[in-house]
């Protein structure tokens, strides 16, 4: 699930988020990212605009360079294009449909169109496969509701209701009384619920989500229509209001944010997000909040821990496994893995998360938090080590601990798996993409920033594109960005094949 990630890196192609003042051209998933193109040596590359939800153009085919003249015709059709991607309905409009589906007798839902049908609707979708729904569904949509599986994008996978009910145990424990859920309309479901049966522990709840769908079942107190990866509220001023009105702690209630990304996202833009969400919550406190933090739970794939502490360096990694409902193998019983990889990143002190005894986790008192049990303290490092959910063992030689599937390679001096490239000819001996060394990769080469900084400051511009630049540039704009290794390699044949023959 982290292809889009790993495919950024090896083609070297990076988010710039330098705070311009520029405005960023819009697709239909609000303002675009600006990437750039890195060359090999750190080289300044030609920047573009892309789609800040998709990864894969198929799903949003918008491409711009920066320093591109666009036309006014090209303006409008584009305005024109993203009109047309909008929603059916504004938010107070759906608000009042579904006032009006409550008061009816019998009630229907357009499986193909995935939408509550008015008596008005019927003729429209005479055609189509329709449900009659009850009001007990009504108040669990992500059941009645398609899930979007898209890995690339907007992939929606929803938590199980072990994990909902741990992550609203665990944040009522610890006295949080509003819950922003950013992605995660399972826990917003399951908040209201409890609303119903609880009336003496009332926790309120605003969930922040792509999928407009949602907007027919929750008020606009409720529901916000949200790219968490360009922190856009698509209905502008107005949810606006409803999120800063939530985000102020009045009578002492805290508000906690809950996020659930797809795993196919940049971490980059995500944290970017977050950060400011962060910021707008610590301005609304005033003088109270002093150098506190929102706090936050961020759910993902623990191999992405070093990415995301480098954005969010206050966050740390628990050892709870989140699992998910319609995931073929991110969750618990015979049809998944043992261990599922999705974790919680928080800055909420570790100590303070218990995780359930009962499952399998203890309290580690040296390292002050709750662990899986088979991550064993190591004295030696003095940290419980393991990752994935295996006991990992200490290697002398690397002096750190690793996975207990790795040896320790004398080519290379490294631990590895056993049939792991090294040597001349290897993945090893590839090194950095930026400064050659071969101790590390580019996306932890300490001169990756500071070269191009010092390119920008000193009014370096990057080489104005030849001939071959612009034929590269047609091609962008008609095929995805990222290209696979696979795909590359196999246009590269091709264009060997066709030389050979008109050689001969």
């Amino acid at each position: 699930m982290a292809e889009a990630q790993e495919t950024d890196e090896s083609l070297g192609v990076e988010v710039v988020l330098s705070g311009e003042s520029e405005a960023a051209p819009s697709c239909p998933h609000g303002p675009t990212l600006l990437f750039e193109k890195v060359g090999r040596g750190g080289g300044q590359g030609r920047r573009f605009y892309g789609c800040s939800a998709c990864r894969d153009r198929k799903e949003c085919n918008f491409f711009q360079w920066h320093d591109e003249k666009v036309s006014e015709a090209r303006l409008l059709a584009r305005e024109a294009e993203n009109r047309s991607k909008r929603p059916p309905f504004t938010q107070q409009q759906y608000c009042s449909r579904f006032r009006k589906f409550v008061a009816l007798d019998e009630k229907t839902f357009c499986q193909d169109c995935q939408i509550l049908l008015l008596p008005g609707d019927q003729d429209a979708h005479a055609s189509h496969k329709a449900d009659r729904v009850t009001v007990s569904q009504l108040r669990r949509p992500s059941v009645l509701l398609r899930p979007l599986e898209n890995k690339k994008s907007n992939a929606q996978y929803l938590f199980t209701d072990r994990s909902s009910h741990f992550l609203l145990d665990t944040l009522s424990a610890l006295g949080y009384r509003k819950v922003l859920c950013v992605g995660t309309p399972r826990l917003h479901e399951l908040i209201k619920l409890r609303n119903l049966e609880r009336k003496d522990e009332h926790v309120s709840s605003l969930l922040l989500d792509i999928d407009f769908r949602y907007a027919q079942f929750y008020s606009r107190d409720e529901f916000c229509h949200y790219n968490m990866f360009n922190h856009h509220l698509f209905d502008g001023a107005a949810s606006g209001k409803v999120l800063e009105a939530f985000l102020a702690e009045a009578d002492g209630e805290k508000v906690v944010m809950v996020a659930d990304p797809p795993f196919g996202g940049l971490v980059k833009p995500l944290a970017h997000s977050f950060t400011l969400m962060a910021q707008q919550w610590r301005r609304l406190q005033g003088s109270d909040s002093g150098s506190a933090d929102l706090p936050m739970v961020w759910t993902f794939p623990y191999f992405f821990e070093p990415r995301i502490l480098e954005c969010l360096p206050s966050f740390t990694m628990l050892d709870y496994q989140v699992d998910y409902d319609n995931h073929p193998m991110y969750k618990h019983g015979k049809t998944g893995r043992k261990q599922t990889p999705v974790r919680l990143f928080t800055n909420i002190p570790p100590r303070d998360v218990v995780l359930p005894s009962e499952e399998g986790y203890r309290f580690c008192s040296k390292c002050e938090r709750w662990v899986w049990s088979l991550n064993k303290h190591c004295a030696k490092c003095n940290v419980c080590p393991s990752k994935d959910g295996r006991e990992w063992r200490h290697c002398t030689a690397c002096e750190k601990c690793v996975k207990p599937s790795w040896k320790h390679c004398q080519a290379c001096g490294r631990c590895g798996l056993p049939d792991h490239p090294c040597g001349p000819g290897g993945a090893a001996a590839d090194g950095c993409f930026n400064c050659g060394s071969l101790q590390h990769k580019r996306k932890a080469c300490p001169h990756k920033d500071a070269q191009r900084f010092s390119r920008r400051t000193s009014g370096g511009k990057a080489k104005a594109p030849g001939k071959k630049a612009k034929a590269s540039g047609r091609k962008l704009s008609q095929k995805p960005v990222f290209k696979s290794k696979a795909k590359r390699k196999s246009g590269a044949a091709r264009r060997a094949k066709k030389m050979a023959a008109s050689t001969t």
